[in-house]
């Protein structure tokens, strides 16, 4: 069988996941590129990354180039003479990196495409509502997740799951679906299907999983109680889902965990605070388009500069009483 000499490129705990089970293969990685040590934390410590840990506990020479494009990082490239690239959770590649292995670059991506392509697609499936994602491999081109396909794994969400609990579900999947590719491309029996082979039959349904931003977190209480809980599960537990109160407009309460009460004496405008016996329900969705309010209970809140707790203990703390949250 035959033996790659792979590059691999990444940088968080999901792509050093997807290293170690490489390593566990016939391949050989013969390098390793990932983001520059950076500072962080209220001691301004210099931390490396997970990818660069394993590396050199595994005595992998690892390369971290602030310019992908800078001639020192080619031509250490072109030395390590790889026959494919393989690249997860990285930042975007250059083709003069990525065309550079004779076999191309692999990328593994954590969703079904060519659904949710871009760079929050646990979470925005999720908070679409979807009922199913999985991770996908496919081979590299200019254009960004847009590949031809060579595998995927489906993996179901729950009605309650939230992103930490998929992503790591969609690590384990994928992992293993990375590694058998590899494993596919070396044997040559490796598949590419063009994804446009797959958009035409999901044409409708195609959403994408852009960058997630600061507003893309905050709350609307107008929205459906199904809408607000995909919302809120979504973007749990990091970076959370915020709302705000009236009398404290700049100072964000996060939201982390909810449930959908299905209760119609529960008579609640948009963003209207019930609290009985240590439980806090808010009123959600628009009555003039909804035709009704929906309500939501909550059952983990983080207040602002404190850590995230459980609701019950919450409302114990509170020094004073909330009736709504800012619609």
């Amino acid at each position: 069988m035959k033996k790659l000499r792979i590059v691999y490129l990444g940088t968080p705990e999901f792509a050093a996941t997807c290293l170690e089970t490489l390593l566990l293969g016939r391949h050989e990685i013969v390098g390793v590129v990932t983001a520059p040590d950076r500072e962080s934390g209220r001691g301004r410590k210099i931390t490396q990354s997970d990818v660069k840990k394993l590396a050199l506990k595994r005595g992998i020479p690892v390369a971290q180039p602030e310019r992908l494009r800078s001639s020192e990082f080619l031509e250490l490239l072109k030395a390590w003479n790889a026959d494919l690239g393989v690249v997860v959770a990285f930042r975007m590649l250059p083709e003069v990196v990525w065309s550079m292995p004779p076999m191309g670059t692999v990328n593994l991506h954590g969703s079904l495409l060519p659904q949710f392509r871009g760079a929050a697609p646990i979470q925005r499936a999720i908070m679409a509502g979807a009922s199913e994602s999985g991770a996908t491999t496919f081979l590299l081109t200019g254009a960004i997740d847009m590949g031809d396909m060579l595998g995927r794994v489906v993996v179901p969400i729950g009605p309650n799951e939230n992103a930490g609990s998929l992503h790591d579900r969609i690590l384990e999947g994928g992992k293993h679906l990375l590694a058998k590719t590899v494993d596919d491309l070396a044997n040559g029996i490796a598949k590419a299907i063009p994804q446009s082979e797959v958009a035409s039959e999901q044409k409708a349904n195609l959403q994408d999983a852009h960058k997630l931003f600061k507003e893309d977190r905050r709350i609307s209480w107008l929205k459906t109680a199904a809408d607000l809980h995909n919302h809120i599960r979504g973007l749990a537990p990091y970076p959370g889902s915020f709302t705000t109160l009236p009398h404290e407009p700049k100072a964000p309460v996060k939201i982390l965990e909810s449930r959908m009460v299905n209760d119609s004496s529960l008579e609640l405008v948009a963003g209207e605070i019930l609290i009985q016996e240590e439980r806090l329900y808010v009123g959600c969705g628009d009555p003039v388009k909804d035709e009704g309010n929906e309500t939501l209970e909550i059952l983990q809140i983080q207040p602002p500069g404190k850590g995230v707790m459980e609701t019950g203990a919450y409302l114990r703390g509170l020094r004073e009483d909330i009736d709504r949250f800012d619609v």
